[in-house]
C-alpha cells in the first residue's frame, strides 16, 4: 500500500486533534503535525498563514505536545519544526518531550546534513527517527548521505521552493523521487505540491507514497471541519489505492 501522510498545524483550533483521528479514519499511514514557528522559511503562504493563526492563539510547542498527549491515534505522528525551536529548548530534551508525547518522528526542513549528527543522536536516544529532506539540487554524494543517514524514511521535495498548491507533479521531483530509490530500501515519500490525488497517484507511480500540506490547509483555514476534511484525504486514498507500480 502506498504512503499517504497528511499534514496539519499543531493548535490551528480549539479542537484540532480531531483532524487527526479523522485522517486515521480516512486511510493515512502517517501524520505530519506542524509545530508553529513565527519564521516558517520554507513554507508557502498557506502554511504560513496558518503557523500565524496557530500561534496568535497562544500554541506552543508544549502546548501542542499536551494536547497530541491527550489522544489516541493508531498510526505514527510526526512532528515537522524548524531548528531554532529546537536549539531553544535542548536537541536532547526536545526528542524526549516529543517522545513522552506520542511523537515517534521529526523532520526539520532548514537543518543542514553537515550539522545534523548531534540531533541524529538525541533524536535516536529517545527512539525518534529524524527524516531527511533531499531536494532536486542535491548532488549526488549528498543525496546517498541523506538516504544513508535518514530515519524512518526519505522526504523528497518536488521542487525548489516553499510549500504551496500546485498545477502539476514536477518533473525535477519525479527524478529525485527515481534517483532515491536506487540508493536506498527506504521509504521514498515525494512532497510539496501534491494538490489533487490525480497528482498523488503520478508521484506515487515512482515513489513509496505523499506527503499533502498546503492542499489540506487551504481548506482547514477557510473553514473546513475534521469529518470534512476527513472526507478529502479519502479521495487521496481511493486514488492512491489504484497504483500498482
Amino acid at each position: 500500500m502506498k504512503r499517504l501522510v497528511p499534514y496539519v498545524t499543531g493548535g490551528i483550533g480549539t479542537e484540532w486533534t480531531r483532524y487527526l483521528v479523522e485522517y486515521e479514519r480516512a486511510g493515512a499511514t502517517a501524520i505530519e503535525i506542524g509545530l508553529p514557528f513565527s519564521d516558517p522559511i520554507l513554507d508557502g503562504p498557506t502554511i504560513q498563514e496558518a503557523s500565524d493563526r496557530a500561534l496568535s492563539r497562544g500554541a506552543t510547542v508544549s502546548s501542542v505536545l499536551s494536547d497530541i498527549s491527550d489522544i489516541s491515534v493508531g498510526v505514527p505522528l510526526i512532528a515537522m519544526t524548524y531548528y531554532n525551536l529546537i536549539l531553544h529548548r535542548g536537541a536532547s530534551p526536545f526528542c524526549r518531550d516529543l517522545a513522552d508525547a506520542g511523537v515517534s518522528g521529526l523532520i526539520v526542513p532548514d537543518l543542514p546534513i553537515d550539522e545534523a549528527s548531534p540531533l541524529l543522536r538525541a533524536a535516536e536516544e529517545h527512539g525518534v527517527d529524524l527524516t531527511l529532506l533531499a531536494a532536486p539540487t542535491t548532488t549526488p554524494d549528498r543525496l546517498a548521505e541523506i538516504a544513508a543517514r535518514s530515519r524512518g524514511w526519505i522526504y523528497a521535495i518536488s521542487v525548489m521552493g516553499t510549500t504551496g498548491e500546485r498545477d502539476h507533479v514536477a518533473e525535477d521531483g519525479i527524478r529525485l523521487a527515481r534517483d532515491l530509490r536506487q540508493l536506498t530500501d527506504k521509504p521514498v515519500l515525494l512532497a510539496f505540491g501534491i494538490s489533487r490525488p490525480e497528482h498523488a497517484v503520478a508521484a506515487a507511480e515512482v515513489s513509496d507514497g505523499v506527503v499533502i500540506g498546503a492542499a489540506l490547509m487551504r481548506r482547514i483555514l477557510d473553514g473546513g471541519g475534521p469529518e470534512e476534511m476527513g472526507a478529502v484525504l479519502g479521495e487521496f486514498r481511493e486514488a492512491l489505492d489504484t497504483v500498482t507500480v
